[in-house]
């Protein structure tokens, strides 16, 4: 295996987690035109995962069955904390292939690989399983999504050097997180020589729209750049990254990322002391750290919408907006899934990437904005 593969890959991936909607179904007109737009820029990385609702199905709709095999790339994931049993979760890959139709991944990945559950993917030797795929010709590359400690990172790649790369959650905003600790993650990563795929760069989409201070600050220096293409080049400037994904809902969304970054260009030495200011005030910020990935509701038994209720609670938290977060709680929040219909189960604190006290701070979201 090279030190760093992929050296020439675009370095902006599109994320398929976060694909526009009407109503409930994903809106797949919109969603073709993003990706061709996409394709037309000069970009190829997709990525999906087997447990993001309607995204590989989306995916084969929008982009398989519509562009040639070699113009684009693909990834998704298998997720041993939805499979019961070693055939549950092979059975995945076999539906992620059905579901795209792409005939090979040229990417597969372990999912959400933390500390609370890698026992569960060496007990069904999914890693084992994954290169058995490839021996196949069914996958060209396998890595793992990482939301663990270092400690644990380093053990992984040590033991599994058939790991290619690994998808690291990071961005200027918890580059020095003592939960998510983007910055030692990346550091064990690049000393084993691996490339990395970079999740999570606008912070699900936190850093689209950061504190007042923050914008002012971006705007200051460059009064053209948007919010999310300081995020998003901050993490591309990084050595050793494949791409940087950015799960994006819109055809706006697409505009943007694809301007800044169809002539990719690293942050300066001006610039990057700008983010380091920018770093120090969202230490100071007090909005609650979720990015709305939504693992924590589907497995929650009063179904509380827990990342719209964090989202109302940073209307104020964040942008001192009482009003208008008190009336996004209100509907966030209906009667049977408010917080004190939370039971206490931290079902939502065991999947959570950001290792968020979800608990307590549905209590704390409910002082604020319930009196």
């Amino acid at each position: 295996m090279s030190e760093y593969f992929g050296k020439d890959t675009p370095k902006l991936g599109f994320g398929l987690m976060r694909l526009p909607r009407k109503g409930a179904r994903i809106d797949q007109a919109q969603v073709r035109d993003m990706v061709d737009l996409f394709l037309e820029a000069g970009f190829t990385y997709f990525d999906t995962a087997y447990v993001y609702p309607g995204s590989e199905s989306a995916a084969k709709r929008a982009l398989v069955d519509r562009h040639p095999r070699d113009s684009y790339t693909l990834a998704t994931k298998l997720n041993a904390s939805v499979a019961p049993t070693v055939k549950l979760a092979h059975r995945q890959f076999e539906q992620s292939l059905e579901r795209t139709g792409a005939g090979y991944f040229d990417y597969y990945l372990l999912h959400a690989v933390m500390d609370d559950n890698i026992a569960r993917y060496d007990k069904l030797k999914l890693w084992d399983y994954v290169q058995e795929q490839k021996q196949k010709g069914l996958i060209k590359h396998t890595g793992f999504s990482f939301h663990g400690t270092p400690a644990l990172l380093d053990r992984l790649l040590t033991e599994h050097p058939e790991a290619e790369f690994v998808q690291l959650q990071l961005n200027y905003a918890d580059w020095e997180s003592p939960t998510v600790q983007s910055r030692a993650c990346y550091e064990t990563a690049r000393r084993h020589g691996r490339s990395i795929v970079i999740m999570e760069p606008v912070k699900g989409g936190r850093l689209a729209d950061p504190p007042a201070e923050v914008k002012q600050l971006f705007q200051a220096h460059a009064p053209q750049a948007s919010c999310p293409s300081w995020a998003i080049r901050f993490a591309a400037s990084l050595e050793g990254v494949l791409t940087v994904l950015s799960g994006m809902s819109s055809m706006d969304q697409v505009r943007d990322n694809v301007s800044f970054m169809r002539h990719f260009r690293p942050l300066d030495e001006a610039e990057r002391a700008v983010i380091a200011k920018a770093q120090k005030l969202m230490g100071s910020s007090a909005a609650i750290g979720c990015t709305a990935c939504r693992y924590c509701v589907e497995g929650c038994p009063k179904q509380i919408a827990i990342p719209d209720i964090f989202a109302a609670a940073d209307l104020q938290l964040a942008h001192g907006q009482m009003d208008e977060a008190r009336s996004a709680y209100a509907q966030a929040a209906p009667e049977g899934r408010r917080p004190a219909d939370c039971v206490g189960c931290k079902q939502c604190e065991s999947v959570c990437p950001q290792h968020l006290p979800v608990t307590e701070q549905l209590k704390k979201c409910a002082e604020l904005l319930e009196k």
